[in-house]
């Protein structure tokens, strides 16, 4: 499905990535990780077509570089952090935008039944439907990642770039929205590429994982080896592994007191 070939990227001649290679095969999730500063957002502008890049990146077959703007858009789309200006649509409004490809030839692109039917639909998948209505500039940080998200889902991608997709979302709407990618990626003709700074939502998104380490591949695999490899030590330069167990004990003796303490109240 996508392919990337020793591609090197960067800003004003100044190349951030060096020599990357990877392939992300239908119904794969990966995840990109890595300390601040090491690439991450540099290489999904790339593999989205934001930034020139040297090297080779094809979509089913095809170079990028042969592809027209909207020909990529069709095939990729970009959730990107979110951003601290918009402007104040509605909900339903902002969605409906991500049909805009799908409106070609239409006289001043109004939407069509299906659009109007299918954006109803992803903000019904992000729990949004009920409240379409309402001006984004009055949402919480997490009700806006998820008009965010509908409005990615509404360009009815093969492959969805994600840039930190869980930032401003509470726990559950974090696990949600994980959960819904991971469910998405599965799909016929999908996949879901995202870079991620929490390792935990990162290993349950993820199929494979890439690891950036200053603009080079550190490591790069199945999620199990790369997580239980040492190699993130070094990266991060710190104990990850000893850090994720003593997280994981730490929740386990809170789970285990207040179990105890429900006991003796009933």
């Amino acid at each position: 499905m996508l392919t990337l070939q020793n591609v090197s990227a960067g800003y004003n001649g100044i190349d951030v990535i060096y020599n990357i290679s990877l392939s992300v095969k239908e119904g794969e999730s990966l995840c990109i990780i890595g300390p601040n500063g090491c690439g991450k957002t540099t290489l999904i502008k790339a593999i989205s077509g934001i930034i020139s890049h040297d090297g080779i990146i094809k979509i089913d077959g095809t170079d990028i570089n042969n592809m027209k703007r909207e020909q990529v858009a069709k095939k990729i789309a970009v959730m990107s952090q979110i951003s601290t200006i918009y402007f104040s649509y509605s909900i339903y409004e902002t969605v409906l935008l991500g049909r805009y490809l799908h409106m070609k030839g239409r006289t001043f692109k109004e939407p069509s039944a299906r659009d109007r039917e299918y954006t109803d639909k992803c903000l019904k998948a992000v729990g949004l439907l009920n409240i379409k209505h309402k001006q984004i500039s009055t949402l919480s940080g997490g009700q806006l990642q998820r008009v965010y998200l509908a409005r990615t889902l509404a360009q009815e991608p093969s492959i969805i770039l994600l840039d930190e997709p869980t930032n401003h979302l509470d726990l559950k709407h974090q696990t949600e929205l994980i959960d819904f990618l991971r469910d998405w990626s599965k799909y016929e003709g999908h996949s879901v590429i995202g870079v991620m700074h929490d390792l935990n939502l990162a290993t349950k998104l993820s199929d494979n994982m890439l690891v950036l380490d200053n603009g080079n591949i550190a490591a790069y695999g199945n999620t199990n080896d790369v997580i239980s490899s040492n190699l993130l030590n070094e990266v991060y330069d710190m104990n990850v592994t000893e850090y994720m167990v003593d997280s994981l004990r730490h929740w386990e003796s809170f789970d285990s007191y207040y179990k105890n303490k429900l006991r003796k109240v009933n």
